[in-house]
């Protein structure tokens, strides 16, 4: 008879010394199994890894790595850390920068962590970091201040809570942080096409841990092919829409990531800056739109007429009734961003302003191209700013709306959809010295007269007439290409530019004498002898060539001319 649960011998059912027994033995057989399964593949890896250390290679993936600089001990900028974000062929780097070893008394060293806002793009010459460096020595001439830049293309705050844990350790006394904007396309973004999108975030964690090894390198490298950066227009297709499941990730990995820069900021001792992110409402219509799900066939011909009612009206300045169709339309679908610009711009016109804001703000959160920080995304960075322990903020967005004509900004401020002007940067940098300053030593409130002007900054940084010429050109011929050129307000954009870039150039033995001047009230500003050299190029060679080798961010990094002669 087999033997069942109901008729199993008493002594197997009621001996739990023999089933414990049994178990033990069960586990003495598996266990060595288990572990050697485990252990060895760890000991392989590990000796590989050590190998390929020992024979140089791969190479580190730490914030910097030693250098010198002018002979004396520094800290440079790792020209290899965002390899782990990044696929081989579109590592994007910052401008270089090196730290000094030494700070010596009296010494302010602060760190600006973001993106290519906060790196200054079209120009990180005249970046917010570089106006308040003006505004500091101004304010505090009896300090040196050395304010380094990290900003980057392209990256986010995975990439940011490391580079804020390497320079933790380089003595800083404040960081100011940036960022938002590339939390959607950007590395381990639901809409990247730079890594993976799985939106984890202790798999993101193990895939950067895994792929900042020499052993990750050597698999990412014999696995993946080399890419080729194009900017923007790479994204074209990787459309996220505001009711994806995806961005309910994408915000919590940026509130968990930020959290932690800052903690990790304020672990060193520093004080710690969190602003909001300024992005043009008004003159940047949305790159994408997507409808919402489940949109039928009479619904789409219904809201399509309502739509193209709306332009027309538009067209011929009836505003009363564009406003009517265009909000028929969204009762239909509301998740469709370009009809939210429309609507704002017709309620601009009709002088109803409040109206405006409010749709030209969901017409941001809706774009489906998210390459501008959204809502939801400085709603992160206030929290995060009144709720870490040594976190204060700077609301950039509230700086720029109470600016910007009926509190919406535009072109005037932010160049296309988040890069600023020199008036946006200067206006950041005010806003950034006014807190500053609540905390300095013998600090107390700056008036307006503590502050210098936008024309005395700008004086200082050299940022001549010829260099707005020139910086204006630079952005007309990016707006050119996708994804500026599928926006429904492209030409107002181009035409805007074009004028800019039409501006009469000044003489070149003024500009050359405001460099001058420039370089004279700071004779170490690499950046200003960078540009200069420059400026020479083409007209005087030899003097370029000097230029250039005066910004030589440390000892032995290569520098080139624009023709990509090296500079000896």
């Amino acid at each position: 008879m087999p033997v069942t649960e109901e008729n199993q011998p008493e002594s197997a059912s009621l001996n739990p010394e023999a089933s414990t027994s049994t178990r033990a033995r069960g586990m003495r057989y598996w266990a060595p199994r288990v572990l050697t399964a485990v252990l060895i593949p760890v000991v392989l890896i590990g000796l590989l890894e050590g190998a390929l250390r020992l024979f140089d290679v791969g190479f580190p993936t730490d914030a910097t790595v030693p250098c010198t600089l002018k002979g004396q001990p520094a800290s440079c900028y790792n020209l290899f850390f965002p390899a782990p974000f990044f696929p081989p062929g579109m590592i994007k780097t910052p401008q270089a920068y090196a730290i000094p070893t030494s700070k010596p008394a009296g010494t302010y060293r602060i760190f600006v962590l973001g993106e290519s806002a906060a790196m200054g793009d079209p120009d990180p010459a005249y970046a917010f970091s570089r106006y308040l460096e003006v505004m500091l020595r101004k304010n505090y001439p009896q300090m040196s201040f050395q304010v380094i830049n990290t900003g980057s293309v392209a990256v986010n705050s995975h990439v940011l809570l490391p580079l804020a844990r390497g320079l933790a350790k380089q003595k800083p006394d404040l960081f100011i942080i940036y960022s938002g904007n590339n939390e959607v396309v950007g590395p381990y973004g639901p809409g990247t096409a730079l890594t993976s999108s799985g939106m984890y975030l202790p798999l993101i964690r193990a895939s950067i841990f895994a792929r900042s090894s020499r052993v990750g390198q050597l698999l990412v490298k014999l696995g993946t092919q080399r890419k080729e950066w194009r900017g923007m227009e790479m994204f074209l297709d990787r459309q996220v829409p505001a009711s994806s499941p995806l961005m309910k990730y994408a915000y919590s990995n940026f509130e968990t990531n930020l959290r932690d820069t800052v903690e990790a900021a304020h672990a060193s001792g520093a004080r710690v800056i969190v602003s909001t992110v300024a992005t043009n409402l008004k003159d940047c219509a949305p790159f994408a739109s997507m409808h919402r799900e489940g949109l039928t066939e009479p619904e789409m011909r219904k809201w399509s007429s309502l739509v193209a009612g709306g332009w027309a009206s538009d067209s011929t300045r009836s505003y009363s009734e564009a406003i009517k169709s265009y909000q028929a339309a969204t009762k239909i679908d509301d998740q469709f961003a370009e009809v939210e610009f429309r609507m704002a711009r017709t309620l601009w016109m009709s002088g109803d302003y409040a109206g405006a804001r409010e749709y030209f703000q969901k017409a941001r959160d809706l774009d489906t191209l998210r390459f501008r920080a959204d809502s939801r995304i400085n709603e992160i960075n206030r929290s995060a700013a009144g709720s870490s322990p040594g976190a204060e903020l700077v609301d950039a967005e509230a700086v720029f709306a109470n600016q910007s004509p009926n509190g919406i900004i535009g072109s005037d401020l932010v160049y296309e959809h988040v890069h600023m002007t020199p008036l946006g940067n200067y206006l950041l940098a005010r806003a950034m010295l006014m807190q500053i300053a609540t905390k300095m030593p013998g600090g107390h409130a700056l008036a307006d007269a503590d502050i210098p002007s936008q024309a005395d900054c700008e004086r200082l940084l050299a940022l001549t007439p010829h260099d707005q010429v020139r910086i204006a050109a630079e952005m007309f011929e990016r707006l050119q290409k996708p994804p500026f050129t599928n926006q429904s307000n492209h030409s107002d954009q181009l035409l805007r530019l074009g004028m800019q870039a039409a501006l009469p150039d000044e003489n070149p033995n003024q500009t050359a004498l405001e460099y001058q001047w420039a370089i004279a009230q700071k004779p170490d500003d690499r950046v200003l002898h960078y540009n200069y050299g420059l400026f020479l190029f083409g007209y005087d060679r030899k003097a370029s060539f000097a230029e250039l080798k005066m910004a030589q961010p440390w000892d032995g990094f290569p520098v080139f001319a624009p023709d990509g002669t090296p500079v000896q």
